[in-house]
């Protein structure tokens, strides 16, 4: 690693320019030359390589961008996209590889149904700023294990990042199969109005809503990772004080730029005074010397989001219980926890991707429920905290892209499990195998031998009452429940087990003949 390398510089695309460059890497994705396995191995490797060599200038850029420190970027950022890649580089022959289709009829096993893994051509990539190095390379990772071509947009909130981004991939990989599109709001739809074999979007939910619009002008898939009203639970029989730590961490790392950190939290009265007293132990064990002076809390990424997490808690009526501190010249907010009385309250309404981490005391799990289901239906993340009863009947009763339980957000930090929004909280799912099945076609394919003729002449007309019966006998399948829906006894199976499942002795005797002809 060299310490001493030179600062990228970050150019916009000329507008004029962005059709060429989708145009282009559609034309190599169509050339075929990004399928064979051994090419998408490859990119990888030297993308692995290439992102070694300049991690200094990657934890720099989120340093200058966010007030990131090193290890937080590491931890969240670079060493996430490194095993990324290797976990990946791991799976591709495999994953890659023909599947025998499952399911299969024994009449149909003659024509070999198999599922191919067909790449689902060239594919946008629109970063996010928060997490700049993660959320932008990870889709492309995936993009490249499945053998797609790729235009990735940075973030222009994260210009440094973007700028040391695209010198990574423009030394890595091949540059007619991957680049880099520099700009803001018109390069972006620059991009948007090109046809793409698949895009994919994180961010929020006004942009999310613009892009499934444009690409369903032209039936374009997206992938929509998205953010959500996510809130946490504390039911009677939570721990208070592993709670206080799991989710003040929750809304310190990276000052709380985390779409599926909790965006409120809901308390039983009866152990709120105790969660509160651990919340402000954890603050003074995290911060001793307080957030501002700590090399390892972040800044709010700019001006604009800072004034709106301020407006956010100027409107709130609810009463500050811890930090409230604010900065606007270092762009530093301070972990505040507020204890709101009301769903209503600015606070809870709007998702603040920020610091603030407001209270609601409720009476019961139920009342808990209730208002988590009113506040947003599908969040990304929901944050059960208690015992077993408690915590299966929250997760009962919701629905969201993922949940941690008696945790913030663990489900997310694990970068092999698959990881989506459901509803308003986005659509599709990447991280791990799942990377590369998002940007992958599963094609059914069949493949008819001529010995079978005999067998489809039931197919072709004249369609006669002797053709009728035999297709009967053949395909029909039979019911192993009567008509008031209940499953009958052993005999029945049994019997579809001798039969294979054919409706009468006859079709029986062909399905063991096809059978039999299939093994040899």
């Amino acid at each position: 690693m060299d310490t001493k390398q030179a600062w990228p510089e970050l150019k916009y695309t000329p507008i004029d320019a962005i059709p060429e460059t989708a145009k282009a890497v559609c034309t190599t994705y169509r050339s075929g030359r990004t399928r064979p396995i051994e090419y998408r191995l490859k990119q990888l490797r030297k993308f692995y390589w290439g992102l070694k060599d300049n991690e200094q200038l990657i934890l720099d850029a989120c340093k200058k961008d966010l007030g990131k420190a090193h290890f937080e970027t590491y931890l969240a950022e670079l060493n996430w996209v490194l095993n990324d890649i290797l976990f990946l580089t791991k799976g591709i022959p495999k994953w890659a590889k023909d599947e025998s289709a499952p399911d299969i009829a024994l009449i149909n096993k003659g024509v070999f149904p198999k599922i191919r893994k067909d790449p689902l051509g060239s594919v946008l990539v629109l970063g996010a700023y928060n997490f700049p190095i993660q959320l932008s390379l990870g889709p492309l990772i995936g993009a490249i294990s499945a053998g797609c071509t790729a235009v990735l947009k940075p973030s222009e909130n994260a210009p440094a990042a973007a700028a040391v981004m695209e010198k990574v991939i423009r030394e890595s990989l091949d540059p007619e199969s991957y680049t880099v599109v520099q700009g803001g709001v018109k390069e972006s739809t620059a991009l948007l109005e090109q046809k793409w074999d698949k895009i994919f979007y994180t961010g929020n939910s006004a942009v999310g809503t613009i892009i499934a619009k444009k690409a369903a002008e032209t039936l374009t898939p997206v992938t929509l990772e998205l953010g959500g009203n996510n809130p946490a639970i504390l039911a009677k029989h939570a721990d208070p004080r592993l709670a206080a730590r799991r989710l003040l961490w929750a809304k310190v790392h990276n000052a709380g730029q985390v779409c599926i950190s909790q965006n409120y939290t809901m308390v039983d009265k009866d152990i709120l005074p105790l969660f509160i007293v651990e919340l402000k132990k954890a603050y003074d064990e995290f911060f001793p010397h307080g957030a501002q002076k700590s090399p390892d809390y972040a800044r709010i990424i700019n001006e604009r989001q800072f004034k709106r997490l301020k407006k956010m808690l100027d409107e709130s009526s609810g009463k500050i219980l811890l930090g409230g501190t604010m900065d606007e010249a270092d762009l530093f907010l301070e972990p505040t926890v507020v204890q709101v009385d009301s769903v209503h309250d600015s606070l809870i309404q709007e998702e603040s991707f920020g610091p603030l981490m407001p209270i609601l005391p409720v009476e019961n799990l139920d009342e808990a429920i209730r208002i988590a289901n009113e506040v947003d239906d599908t969040p990304l993340g929901i944050y059960p905290f208690g015992n077993k009863a408690e915590t299966n009947k929250v997760l009962d009763s919701t629905l969201s892209g993922g949940a941690s339980v008696n945790d913030g957000f663990f489900h997310g930090s694990i970068p092999t499990l698959a990881f989506g929004g459901v509803g308003s909280s986005g659509q599709g799912a990447y991280r791990g195998r799942a990377s590369f099945d998002t940007f992958t076609h599963r094609r059914s394919v069949t493949t008819t031998p001529s010995w079978i003729e005999g067998f489809l002449a039931v197919r072709y007309p004249p369609y006669t009452l002797q053709k009728q019966n035999q297709y009967r006998s053949m395909s029909g399948a039979k019911a192993n429940f009567d008509r008031d829906g209940n499953v009958r006894g052993w005999g029945a199976w049994l019997w579809t087990l001798l039969t294979l499942g054919a409706r009468g002795k006859k079709a029986a005797l062909v399905r063991w003949v096809l059978l039999f002809v299939g093994k040899c």
